[in-house]
């Protein structure tokens, strides 16, 4: 389908370590997370982060806020030892966190912890992935399904596609094929008759609420017996996820449950002074995270950790992983491929290319007031396209010089431009009206 129309666009918006898997003790995966954080942060994609804080409620007393305490000190150090940009974390009064998070139940409060995140557009950033790509000369097909292997004996040698628009199937050949897919993988490797990799789907759902149901200054992040759930501000309004459970049907559409949405619902109430009913709920989304089979009857405790594996000769497998270590798995998986093309490769480099809108974002940031006067656009709604398109605000506003009408803001959705519906069907490869509103 459509670029990020899939779970990249509906991930939990976070680029993070992952504080949880602190407790599982893989500390090799949070080092790596938030090494990677840091560089999204600083040099791939800062017109996408933003810093977000979070705040840990505690209701038991001394051992909690050692225990918890201990936790995020070592997560800040790891953070620190990848140059993180990030304030560390801060130990809260009860006095100090409700005048923070005064939606917070007071009975049971003893005091809370607050700590540092990173916040992603996730669709925008997907889709500044692959307009990166193209810009470095890939042939990007949305829209395009595989339904077959082109095999020469026992080695893969491309693909046979079919366009879902005109129906028409075609061959892409290729010396070697990457398969990643996410909950697919195993599609494709049956295709080749032999799988080395197992996924498991993992549904994910997320709740969005009216930013005015909730008062606070601050996200939430609060302990559950199978994972952990976070409150998370996102623009007008608060997500509250996630879910982990095992999902065996239609893979193209994860859809909730009443258990799932109870569930959310309860454990949220549980720290809130106001409780959520069904009817704050605005929207629901989902998505499946394709975790390594393992061992575990819990998918919450399947390693979120990524493997690379050579399926058959000329097929490359890549499945696992988190959406904030994207550019390791893609390293890991084009190291394997160009490891068998022979000849010299040149080593990675894309933990120095910025993203499409990266490079001069700061100094357009700098003087988006100006630019706001120069375009007849408000500060917010320069700011919001800052935000999502970085320095090719540029190519914006040179639309709306061409049709100032663009400049209105759309029906039902205010905090959106006309122009940018444009600009997604004329520069970014939209084909739907359901591809400009998934994003």
């Amino acid at each position: 389908r459509d670029y990020a129309s899939g779970t990249s666009s509906r991930s939990s918006k976070l680029i993070h370590g992952g504080l949880r898997y602190l407790e599982q003790l893989d500390f090799g995966l949070v080092r790596e997370a938030l090494r990677e954080r840091g560089l999204i942060f600083d040099r791939l994609a800062p017109h996408l982060v933003r810093p977000v804080s979070f705040l840990y409620p505690l209701q038991h007393r001394v051992w909690e806020r050692a225990y918890v305490g201990a936790g995020i000190a070592m997560y800040d150090g790891l953070a620190a030892l990848a140059r993180n940009p990030l304030p560390t974390h801060r130990h809260l009064s009860r006095r100090a966190a409700l005048k923070l998070a005064p939606a917070l139940a007071k009975e049971g409060l003893v005091g809370a912890i607050r700590y540092w995140d990173a916040q992603v557009d996730d669709a925008r950033h997907t889709l500044g992935l692959a307009r990166t790509a193209a810009a470095y000369g890939a042939a990007m097909a949305s829209s395009t399904r595989v339904i077959g292997l082109l095999r020469d004996g026992d080695r893969v040698t491309g693909v046979r596609a079919l366009d879902l628009e005109s129906g028409r199937e075609f061959k892409v050949r290729a010396r070697q094929v990457i398969n990643a897919t996410g909950v697919w993988t195993d599609d494709i490797q049956d295709m080749a008759g032999r799988g080395t990799i197992k996924v498991r789907a993992s549904k994910g759902i997320h709740l969005v609420v009216p930013h005015d149901r909730l008062h606070s200054d601050t996200g939430l992040i609060l302990r559950t017996e199978k994972s952990v759930l976070f409150v998370i501000e996102w623009g007008k309004h608060w997500i509250i996820g996630t879910t982990d459970t095992d999902w065996d049907l239609d893979l193209a559409h994860p859809a909730a449950s009443r258990t799932d949405i109870d569930y959310l619902l309860t454990q949220v109430n549980s720290v809130l002074d106001q409780p959520l009913t069904r009817d704050d709920v605005e929207g629901i989304y989902a998505g499946l995270r394709p975790l390594l089979f393992g061992e575990s009857d819990a998918t919450s405790k399947l390693t979120r950790e990524h493997a690379v594996s050579q399926t058959v000769p000329g097929l490359i497998s890549v499945a696992g992983g988190k959406y904030t270590t994207y550019r390791v798995m893609a390293k890991d998986a084009v190291d394997a491929a160009a490891r068998n093309l022979g000849g010299r490769i040149p080593p990675s480099c894309t933990a120095e290319i910025p993203l499409l809108g990266a490079d001069g974002f700061r100094a357009a940031w700098n003087r988006r007031l100006k630019t706001a006067a120069e375009s007849g656009l408000t500060t917010a709604q320069t700011e919001h396209l800052l935000r999502r398109h970085g320095a090719n605000i540029s190519e914006i506003l040179g639309m709306l010089n061409e049709r100032p009408e663009l400049s209105s803001t759309l029906p039902g959705s205010e905090d959106y431009l006309a122009v940018e519906v444009a600009y997604a069907a004329r520069h970014e490869g939209a084909l739907h009206l359901d591809d400009v509103l998934t994003r």
